[in-house]
């Protein structure tokens, strides 16, 4: 399997980072009910004290609070689709990452800063600071170079592998909804 280069990614870059910064589409809405598992639909309900229900975040989260349950800081994901559109080039046989929302989106700190809330359908979402720093998942995937570009200090604030929220606002969202800047 042919993963992209640090040189192509780097040449992908201006694109990637002149993604829309608002009123963007959902073009993708994934599920994970388990582990390696997913499940792409066209209308997910987000709650604050569940998530989304049915997703693993309820009973196997990556990050727990003090007392052993689910951080609300990472129950929806959102990537921008240019970064995935450079990173997944074999869509056939490597599996999509999984986050929950794929949108073409500026994800980057500046335009998305940490409690930014965004309107999705009839919910309403927080920007977290948990940073999405790609998991060893992603370069096994995807390759070293897309993982690595992940995490140079100078991208550090794009936020390239995406943002991580909370739900304030419990609702239900729709493939094609549009996300908002509240």
């Amino acid at each position: 399997m042919k993963h992209i280069t640090h040189d192509e990614l780097m040449a992908r870059l201006p694109d990637i980072l002149d993604a829309p910064k608002d009123h963007v589409k959902i073009e993708t809405l994934c599920l994970r009910p388990d582990y390696g598992e997913r499940d792409f639909v066209d209308e997910i309900t987000l709650t604050v004290d569940r998530g989304i229900p049915g997703e693993r975040w309820e009973t196997a989260p990556w990050m727990k609070l003090d007392d052993g349950s689910p951080d609300p800081r990472i129950q929806v994901s959102i990537l921008g689709k240019r970064i995935l559109d450079a990173v997944w080039t074999d869509r056939e046989n490597t599996p999509h990452p999984g986050d929950t929302i794929i949108a073409d989106l500026d994800c980057s700190h500046e335009n998305l800063p940490v409690g930014q809330r965004l309107k999705i359908g009839s919910a309403i979402v927080e920007v977290s600071g948990v940073f999405n720093d790609a998991c060893v998942k992603w370069k096994v995937r995807y390759g070293v170079d897309a993982k690595n570009f992940i995490t140079i200090p100078e991208h550090i604030p794009y936020r390239l592998r995406g943002i991580l929220c909370r739900v304030v606002q419990d609702g239900v969202v729709r493939k094609n909804d549009i996300i908002t800047k509240v």
